[in-house]
């Protein structure tokens, strides 16, 4: 009976179907995610790949992002209809990644919820998986980003990005908003790189300030609870040792 009332309840779930669709690929596709990465910085990092390497590099990545592209189109039709536009404008790093797809590489992040840590629901256990996710986050984010800019700076005229460590260099000062400056993006791909490195510092710093808050918010509160639980005793010992004497007592006393 349990069982069968449950099930047309979990159906009535919004999108229902594409949650569970989700929950039975993430692993795969995170896995997917890693090999798009190491497929990718083999071609960025060695441009002079050529022969039989150069043939599975190149065949890894089309392979994985057309398993990314019939993900993205099965999670859009497996969507309750009238929140098909809702899943797009909420998940634009899908969307995005459907035109560049080197940005499915951060599908390995979610490797994350397997480690037993980061899967309690205390307050720890939350400011800890969102912590490692965003400082994962940050270290994929930035490594994608050097490889999209080297790949798009090297050979252009006037490029100041020309090798994987300036590369590097100018995606670190660019997400934390130091920029000294040295080294910039001299192409428009390059330039459009460059918003979205901007972006993703803007939510990492969000994303650090609200675990700094949340930990500063718990703490307080465990300090208010322990401050009323002693007084609570206080009061209850005081109590307890002041019984009213009887009559016959206070006569004996006298």
């Amino acid at each position: 009976m349990t069982a069968t009332a449950a099930s047309p309840a979990r159906a009535a779930l919004p999108d229902a179907r594409r949650l569970a669709w989700e929950a039975r690929t993430s692993t795969t596709l995170a896995v997917l995610g890693t090999a798009f990465l190491v497929a990718y910085s083999v071609l960025v990092l060695l441009p002079e790949l050529d022969g039989a390497l150069l043939i599975v590099t190149a065949s890894v990545l089309i392979a994985t992002w057309a398993v990314f592209a019939v993900d993205m189109v099965a999670r859009v039709v497996l969507s309750d209809r009238g929140r098909r536009g809702h899943f797009l404008l909420t998940h634009p790093l899908d969307v995005l990644a459907l035109f560049m797809p080197l940005f499915r590489a951060l599908r390995v992040v979610t490797l994350l919820r397997h480690i037993p840590l980061f899967a309690g629901g205390s307050g720890t256990a939350v400011r800890s998986s969102v912590g490692a996710h965003a400082v994962i986050y940050a270290a994929v984010f930035v490594y994608v980003i050097a490889l999209a800019t080297l790949q798009a700076e090297r050979g252009a005229e006037g490029a100041t990005i020309t090798t994987f460590g300036d590369a590097v260099w100018w995606s670190i000062v660019t997400i934390t908003t130091v920029g000294y400056g040295d080294t910039y993006p001299v192409t428009d791909v390059g330039r459009f790189l460059a918003v979205l490195l901007m972006g993703g510092g803007l939510v990492i710093v969000g994303t650090t300030s609200a675990i700094v808050v949340s930990y500063i918010g718990e703490r307080v509160a465990a300090a208010r609870v322990g401050s009323g639980s002693v007084g609570s005793g206080s009061v209850g010992h005081a109590t307890a040792g002041d019984e009213p004497q009887s009559p016959s007592s206070a006569s004996s006393a006298s």
